[in-house]
């Protein structure tokens, strides 16, 4: 699978830009805040419907203007597919594959799945487990429809929950029916979404370990431990355990909305607290990278990879390995950005592989001659 072509009109920082592809690596090059992240950003509303960096669509319209669109053209297994996502202020956004309009936008996710690698995946590391549970999320999702609409389900029912326990906290007569209902439906979607993060842990960790040795040359040991409250008991003994401490909270204090990985760098040390910047980043390059590799496993074709200014805090024989490593036949097309184009050239010499540049200029994209 690749991406031949992006269009955009009225995006972020961008009038209008024509962009043509080619299959291998595709750099955009240009200073900071000229328009380089924005184009990996469209690209990740093809695939997935939404940004990558801000969930209010209506912020992605560039100023002045009421509407943004867009579109691309997606090859996989030979058969062309034209993609458009367009959002008029104060309307719905719409999405569309080859011109018919989606009624459900989940049911695009994981058509055309990307990786991509950003400075803002630092939250993974440094903030709560929400946001590595949204990664593991993320991944199963482009992967398996079903889990993408048992975790809406899931989430449905715990906010329904938890106003009922605030019902309770105020009047203290809540609805035993509505609540054993509830209850139901948490222990069905909960523990097959535990399952599913169990079987897809146990089959990305080995991968994560592989990419993470070649990064660093073996240069440290670090671990990933998926955690849930799961494990250790049934989800309808811990919904009985906690409804006093759920009564007196009231929210849901126990659940798969609780689950957590565990990222250990040495003697299992906090990453986040004892990991170096380069460490950290190697962690989550190795991440990623494993996604990548999980999706190739899974669906069966390569998904696209977006680097996105990750060579600061990174040594050069990461760099370097890193270079290696994507540019080999295992990973698929690739784009990247990056400040300096003679850095990425000078990265990129000795690899044998097709590259084209496009010099990114406030919202001006200029394609240079291969």
């Amino acid at each position: 699978m690749w991406l031949k072509n992006l269009s955009v009109f009225n995006f972020k920082n961008y009038d209008q830009a024509n962009l043509g592809f080619v299959p291998e690596v595709n750099v955009f090059a240009g200073n900071n805040g000229s328009g380089k992240t924005n184009l990996l950003d469209a690209i990740h509303y093809l695939s997935l419907c939404k940004s990558y960096f801000n969930p209010i669509d209506s912020q992605q319209i560039k100023q002045g203007a009421d509407w943004f669109m867009v579109q691309g053209d997606f090859e996989k297994d030979d058969i062309p597919y034209n993609i458009a996502c367009s959002l008029k202020k104060n309307q719905k956004k719409l999405f569309k594959k080859d011109k018919k309009e989606y009624q459900r936008l989940a049911d695009h996710i994981g058509l055309f799945p990307l990786v991509m690698i950003s400075p803002a995946d630092t939250g993974i590391v440094m903030e709560g487990s929400e946001e590595r549970r949204k990664f593991m999320d993320n991944v199963i999702s482009q992967t398996d429809a079903r889990y993408l609409d048992r975790l809406i389900a899931y989430n449905r029912a715990l906010q329904q929950r938890n106003a009922l326990l605030k019902q309770l906290g105020r009047s203290g007569m809540p609805d035993p029916h509505l609540m054993e209902a509830l209850d139901a439906q948490l222990i069905d979607h909960g523990e097959e979404i535990f399952k599913k993060r169990q079987a897809f842990i146990e089959q990305f960790l080995p991968e994560f370990e592989r990419h993470y040795l070649f990064l660093t040359d073996s240069a440290e040991l670090v671990k990933l431990k998926y955690e849930s409250q799961l494990q250790e008991q049934s989800f309808a003994e811990l919904l009985a355990s906690s409804f006093e401490r759920d009564r007196i909270m009231e929210r849901t204090t126990s659940g798969i909305h609780k689950d957590d990985m565990i990222f250990t760098i040495h003697d299992d040390l906090p990453l986040k607290r004892f990991g170096s910047q380069g460490q950290q980043k190697s962690f989550l390059i190795a991440l990623k990278l494993a996604q990548y590799t999980y999706f190739l496993e899974v669906k069966g074709f390569k998904p696209l990879l977006l680097l996105d200014d990750i060579f600061d805090k990174l040594d050069d024989l990461r760099v370097r390995k890193l270079m290696e490593m994507v540019s080999h036949d295992e990973f698929g097309q690739l784009f990247v950005t990056d400040t300096h184009a003679d850095r990425i050239r000078s990265i990129f010499e000795g690899i044998d592989t097709n590259i084209r540049f496009f010099d990114i200029d406030k919202g001006n994209a200029t394609y240079e001659q291969d």
